[in-house]
């Protein structure tokens, strides 16, 4: 009998074609960079989690890459049965067709005998319905392979505590126990397994069509493969902004996928505009509009940006799991008579940048002239929090907030392209209103997910300096764009083409 993995029968409870391909077919795969990051974040916490419930570093550690399966399995039941051992992370069970690794496994004393307390961990900052799953399964595999589990509890990121600094993490995970629940789902464990050995062993993979379930709950990397021989639609209703998952699901019902075959009684007046120039293949450009909405605003003009960082395990004192911290901004100044300057920040050296950045902020933006932003909710809440956190810059910075103009609703309201494909974010306006522009010429860093990963890698200790300088000099040119962006935008909306920019 083949033994699957906990992970496998995960994936067999969300799509029996992806389990039959992670199986049959596992090099179709294709993770996007999100997927990996997620990876690679919960190796992290499961390493903090080993120093949480292991603070004097006396439990045992079991590595099946290092050790194979056999051995694996075999002295993780050598120290699952010595009374001397403290704690196990990595314990491996295998029973029944499946096998899993448990990340934390904790002895305790009752009613004379000792028995183990299981904890799982996830990078979340929740339970979440498919750990539902994940922990039934895993104690399932662990008491038949004949392991007197007491409890299960998963644990995840505690999303409101403080890091006070120094590598102490105590108070990160928050857990829950889910003992009752993972005991009493026995009988549904055995009927995946069934399952997963019926499916693994057909010729072929299952026909199952595409749908929810190929994101829920994580983005299947098998989507591109699974939908490259799919007719697609010219125009699809997905196009359509802010389109409804019900409507969505409706429109599947009846088979509809094109937005030619949407009625417009279903369509507000947006999304009736983005049918019809979609579908016409011309330009939406209220300019007078446009012009009126940015009229009232003086010069000097500012043009800002931030890019920030979130880490699910802080590592600056002070700061909280996922918190979003800002480590550089790009700020273009445009005069009365044209003359355009350019002032940036970005503090690769592995400290908070947190306070260089505001005061930067603060001195590069003066107390005078309109501050346009692009989606003004994010620069003003990270403003606000820079305010909170440091209360001697708070007035500057609360100040600059009253300054801030928002270029999106003005994009949205007045002006659409076909190539947008029914979204206006500044990558999709950019080269639709200034086609000599792209974020697609840029090198190494073309979006803010890409920023993000390219600025955890600068600030890691091992990063070679040249690497930080390619690094620095690809995160200044991509925060540049940004900005220049909206000073082209401002330009064509407010009908300055009189200004060489």
């Amino acid at each position: 009998m083949r033994s699957f993995s906990k992970s496998k029968l995960v994936a067999l409870r969300q799509c029996q074609k992806r389990f039959w391909l992670e199986v049959h077919q596992p090099q179709l795969r294709k993770e996007s960079k999100l997927t990996l990051a997620s990876f690679e974040q919960g190796y992290q916490v499961g390493n903090i989690a080993q120093r949480i419930y292991d603070p004097a570093a006396c439990g045992h550690v079991i590595d099946v890459q290092a050790e194979g399966f056999e051995r694996a399995f075999e002295r993780s039941a050598e120290l699952l049965r010595s009374p001397a051992t403290k704690s196990v992370f990595e314990a491996g069970f295998s029973a029944g067709g499946a096998l899993a690794f448990a990340d934390v496994m904790l002895p305790i004393r009752k009613k004379g005998r000792r028995v183990w307390r299981m904890v799982e961990v996830k990078s979340s900052s929740s339970v979440k319905d498919y750990h539902l799953d994940d922990i039934a399964i895993q104690a399932y595999i662990a008491q038949s392979s004949g392991i007197e589990l007491d409890s299960v509890s998963l644990a995840h990121i505690d999303s409101s505590w403080v890091y006070p600094g120094n590598g102490d993490y105590h108070g990160l995970l928050k857990e829950v126990d889910l003992t009752e629940h993972a005991f009493s789902r026995k009988a549904e464990v055995q009927e995946w397994i069934a399952q997963a050995q019926s499916t693994f062993k057909k010729k072929k993979a299952p026909q199952v069509a595409m749908g929810s379930h190929c994101t829920t709950p994580f983005e299947c990397g098998f989507s591109e493969y699974c939908s490259q021989d799919l007719p697609k639609p010219e125009f699809p209703i997905r196009w359509l902004p802010r389109i409804s998952a019900e409507t969505i699901q409706e429109l599947a019902a009846e088979k509809i996928d094109d937005m030619r075959y949407v009625s417009e009684d279903l369509l507000n007046d947006v999304q009736q505009r983005v049918k019809h120039h979609t579908l016409t293949d011309t330009v939406f450009f209220d300019a007078q509009g446009a012009k009126e909405d940015l009229a009232e605003y003086t010069f000097p003009a500012y043009f800002l940006d931030f890019e920030t960082i979130q880490f699910a395990v802080p590592i600056w004192k002070g700061t909280r799991p996922y918190q979003q911290m800002t480590f550089q901004f790009s700020l273009h100044i445009l005069n009365r008579n044209g003359e355009l300057k350019h002032m940036e920040f970005l503090d690769i050296s592995g400290k908070n940048p947190s306070n260089g950045f505001a005061q930067a902020l603060i001195a590069a933006c003066k107390k005078q002239g309109p501050v346009f932003v692009y989606n003004a909710g994010f620069e003003t809440t990270r403003i606000k929090e820079l305010a909170l956190r440091h209360p001697a810059l708070s007035e500057q910075l609360f100040a600059i907030n009253t300054r801030v103009v928002d270029l999106l609703p003005i994009a949205r309201t007045r002006y659409y392209h076909p190539t947008q494909q029914g979204s206006w974010s500044i990558k999709k306006v950019l080269p639709a209103v200034v086609p000599e522009l792209s974020y697609k010429e840029l090198d190494g860093v073309q979006d803010g997910g890409m920023a993000m990963s390219a600025f955890f890698e600068a600030i890691k200790q091992h990063t070679s300096t040249t690497r930080k300088t390619q690094i620095e000099q690809q995160l200044l040119a991509y925060c540049k764009l940004d900005t220049y962006a909206m000073v082209r935008l401002w330009q064509v909306f407010s009908g300055r083409t009189d200004l060489k920019l």
